[in-house]
């Protein structure tokens, strides 16, 4: 159907980019000629579920299917139903598993257990080689050089070969393959659990370097303990009855959290600042915060206070605005307990929690006497 694409190889097939100054826009490619393209539109999750709908079939079955073919029925019947930020984190992975896999004469059963270890070689590799070039890049201009472990890409590698066992365990369950599943058996990279907490001095640091919008932000995330995409989407339609009431995009948990205290007092500073809309996180013009937005200012406050307080330089650039909801469940478990901290996230379960939390800074103890 239609061309091999050049750029945003992590489309789908028969689905195309148009660039437009700074937005996207996407269609579908109906093969026709003259060639008839359909609409739709600029948002990327939106447009593939689209795609899905529109290019909905079965597979023949007098047809080997290859890891494309199966990748793209996968997309339309499993992934379409993940969360928005679940999606675009599945797309990019598929796009790399597409170059490794994505072999349009050979049928995806040809996959063997040792390709898919030389494809966390590969890989972890290549991520390697592209941030060394980054930061050879930002050395010579003079720039910071974020701190590199390695394991970044091993990471990447593991979370690619994750789909691959997804994507292959759907189709034996759709009867596409009656072959075992080749990452069965092949450890991935040994991860570690992100460790960093967040203490009082390094976030006062970052505060005060940020503008009222990231400061509001910043509040929110810690006070609520939500993940940046749960913590931005909430409205004032979602105060309701004296309680924040908010749908986690992840697990889809529905939770409700009081507003009291130093939480009350926040919307109450919010409600001062002029909005454009509903949305509680704007900037500083009124309009809602993307995640873009907020990102891009808290690096550019991140930077500031890094540049200001040389004693805790390091501990400052290792901040991620992630590690607030981390924070949050370990301070709550700290003053209130482990079932407190697990109510405020959202978990199944306490042992969850309990990883989560006590590997950060430690499960405080009292001494013997």
């Amino acid at each position: 159907m239609g061309r091999v694409p050049t750029r945003n190889k992590n489309l789908p097939t028969g689905m195309r980019a148009r660039h437009r100054g700074q937005k996207t826009y996407y269609f579908l490619d109906t093969g026709k000629r003259p060639r008839s393209e359909i609409s739709l539109g600029s948002d990327y999750v939106e447009a593939v579920r689209k795609w899905a709908e529109l290019t909905a079939s079965s597979i023949p079955s007098a047809i080997r299917p290859t890891f494309r073919m199966v990748a793209e029925r996968y997309i339309r019947e499993v992934m379409r139903k993940k969360g928005t930020g679940t999606q675009r984190k599945n797309m990019n992975e598929l796009a790399h598993l597409y170059q490794f896999f994505d072999d349009r004469q050979e049928p995806m059963d040809s996959i063997q257990p040792v390709m898919v270890q030389q494809y966390l070689a590969w890989r972890s590799a290549s991520i390697a080689e592209e941030r060394r070039k980054k930061n050879a890049s930002l050395e010579a201009r003079g720039k910071p050089v974020p701190e590199w472990t390695g394991k970044e890409g091993e990471v990447a590698a593991n979370r690619d070969k994750a789909l691959l066992s997804h994507i292959w365990n759907f189709a034996r369950g759709a009867g596409l393959t009656n072959l075992a599943n080749p990452c069965a058996g092949i450890k991935g990279f040994k991860e570690d659990g992100r460790d960093v907490y967040v203490d009082n001095a390094v976030f006062a640091a970052v505060y005060a370097a940020a503008s009222p919008g990231l400061r509001d932000a910043l509040d929110l995330a810690y006070l609520t303990g939500q993940r940046p995409a749960d913590m931005l989407k909430i409205t004032r339609a979602n105060l309701k009855d004296g309680a924040i009431e908010i749908s986690q995009n992840k697990t889809r948990k529905k939770l409700r959290i009081e507003i009291v205290g130093e939480l009350a007092t926040l919307l109450a500073r919010i409600d001062k600042r002029p909005a454009v809309g509903i949305g509680l996180i704007n900037n500083n013009d009124g309009q809602r915060m993307t995640t873009y937005m907020l990102r891009y200012a808290f690096e550019a406050a991140r930077e500031k206070a890094a540049g200001e307080h040389p004693e805790i330089e390091k501990d400052i650039r290792n901040f991620q605005f992630r590690d607030l909801r981390a924070k949050a469940a370990t301070d709550v478990d700290d003053i209130s307990g482990i079932a407190v901290a697990q109510a405020q996230l959202g978990h199944t379960t306490t042992a969850m929690t309990a990883r989560y939390v006590r590997h950060r800074r430690g499960k405080l103890v009292k001494p013997t006497k």
